[in-house]
């Protein structure tokens, strides 16, 4: 059964892995990774990731990318969106922490966060509008 616009919204701003996928190009299947992200409902989702990385130079080639989340329990939900670009900023050190802790808590956010800061690398936050939604909960099986 599809979900409410209200129910969709709220799944996808719980924090969930996402599955990040864009087109990779002529011959060849989309890129598809996991991927942390941040939503609030109603707004643009943002995703971070380095500024060379492969991810950023085809999101920006192609102007759009889609997102899925998914669990099964307690029962099997989904919500994918896709959508424009809305726009790519140089991300700042409060969007890595704020990504960060909505994924991991205590010694391990603060260990990811250390690493993230001497071995990744510069990064750039990219925004979309969420366009198009599909949206399920299955039920439990």
């Amino acid at each position: 059964m599809a979900l409410s616009k209200e129910d969709r919204e709220e799944f996808l701003a719980e924090p969930h892995i996402g599955a990040l996928s864009v087109s990779a190009g002529v011959d060849r299947g989309p890129l598809t990774v996991p991927i942390w992200y941040q939503y609030s409902p109603g707004g643009d989702l943002w995703v971070l990731t380095g500024t060379a990385s492969r991810k950023h130079r085809l999101i920006e080639a192609a102007g759009l990318f889609s997102l899925m989340v998914e669990r099964t329990e307690p029962t099997t939900r989904y919500v994918s969106v896709d959508g424009a670009v809305s726009h790519i900023e140089t991300a700042t050190d409060a969007q890595l922490e704020e990504v960060t802790r909505r994924y991991l808590e205590g010694e391990s956010a603060d260990r990811y966060l250390e690493f993230a800061r001497e071995n990744l690398g510069e990064n750039v936050a990219i925004y979309m509008k969420p366009q198009h939604w599909l949206s399920a909960d299955l039920g439990s099986f």
